[in-house]
């Protein structure tokens, strides 16, 4: 049987409204589900829906009870699919009125990139927390001042790496590794491909100074998992380079790029691009191979390609066997324990040295990056 081609916006809105993604745990997959959407604990507000994965952002924040109230975001058209989907939301008349609720813990954003940094400034100079999709930064001036901001108001800056948190095999693999299934990681190697879907792109898309720059976008899925599975909290870019190769008509666009991390726990290998064909049933063959002491384990993520047109697929080779483990029931632990941190002034769903270190490491692939061209 054929299947259907589905993009990445559509599977990650059909992955935040499924029945299957609307449980979280505690604490690393540990301990009693929480029922369909926890009773309210804190109250969110949303500025900028210029992605898709605002919906999976909201979707996490809710089942681990977070309650919906306001949103601000400046296209029409944008709000109005937003309220459909979320009928009982207060739309905002600016953002201020957000900013300024002071019933709101939490301030969750998919505004155009360049805009998230200064944005996740005011929001915690305003006394909230903030939820941001990747990339959360996009230049190394931003970050810095959202450190120097973060560090005086003791607010909470988090980016949503999705790939990592809300990708079921991925959270198992965690559990795996933190259990010692694989012995010590020394390296990750993330492969991030993507499908373009030009003609359904916003102009922005195409600005490599309001997107970052490949590595700097989809490239920050793939520093986070480094970092977390290598358990390494400290890091540096070994080699970095971008091109476009396929897109002449779109100058500002990169659509490959790949870059070589070393930590002070383990090393990692990254590649990411916009070259997902068409023929392809998904948005992209995401892969994770995490090499440890003792053996390995792959992730497909979107799908196997040999067998399977699921996704959530995790392959766990050790001393003794091969074998898979299906994860379509893997619980999703990061919007509960985002909910405590911001109640318990905690750091279990992402630990903010992380976030930054994460972001830093695919700035600075950015910037020294070389340009791969080659003669037709």
């Amino acid at each position: 049987m054929k299947a259907t081609r589905v993009g990445r916006r559509e599977f990650v809105r059909g992955i935040a409204g499924s029945a299957a993604a609307v449980v979280a745990l505690p604490a690393r997959g540990v301990g009693t589900p929480l029922p369909r959407q926890a009773a309210p604990k804190i109250k969110l507000g949303v500025i900028g829906l210029n992605h898709g994965h605002i919906y999976g952002q909201v979707s996490a924040v809710q089942r681990g009870g977070g309650e919906l109230v306001s949103m601000y975001a400046k296209e029409p058209e944008l709000v109005a699919e937003f309220v459909k989907r979320h009928p009982n939301v207060k739309v905002a008349r600016s953002e201020a009125e957000v900013l300024e609720d002071a019933s709101l813990q939490l301030v969750v954003s998919a505004s155009i990139p360049d805009e998230r940094g200064p944005l996740g400034v005011r929001v915690m100079k305003h006394g909230k927390d903030y939820l941001v999709d990747k990339p959360g930064i996009t230049t190394l001036e931003q970050l810095a001042e959202v450190r120097k901001v973060q560090a005086a108001t003791k607010r909470i800056y988090s980016i949503m790496y999705s790939e990592r948190l809300e990708n079921r095999a991925t959270v198992k693999a965690g559990e795996l590794v933190q259990a010692g299934a694989i012995g010590r990681v020394v390296q990750t190697i993330g492969m991030g491909p993507h499908r373009t879907n030009l003609k359904t792109r916003p102009a922005w898309f195409f600005e490599r100074e309001r997107y970052g720059g490949i590595l700097c976008d989809i490239g920050s899925h793939q520093a986070d998992q480094f970092l977390y599975f290598t358990g390494s909290t400290s890091a540096d870019v070994v080699a970095s380079q971008v091109g476009n190769l396929n897109h002449p008509q779109y100058p500002g666009l990169e659509d490959f790029g790949d870059m070589m991390l070393r930590g002070n726990r383990g090393t990692g290998y990254v590649r990411v691009d916009w070259f997902t064909p068409s023929g392809l049933s998904t948005w992209g063959d995401g892969r994770l191979t995490i090499l440890g002491t003792d053996g390995f384990i792959e992730i497909r993520k979107n799908v196997d390609i040999t067998k399977r047109p699921e996704g959530n697929n995790l392959y766990l080779v050790d001393q003794k066997e091969t074998r898979f483990i299906d994860c379509q029931k893997v619980e999703l632990p990061f919007g509960n324990q985002l909910v405590q941190d911001i109640l318990n002034r905690t750091e279990t769903a992402m630990p903010q040295a992380h976030c930054f270190l994460a972001t830093e490491l695919v700035l600075k692939a950015q910037k020294q990056s070389q340009r791969v061209t080659f003669k037709s």
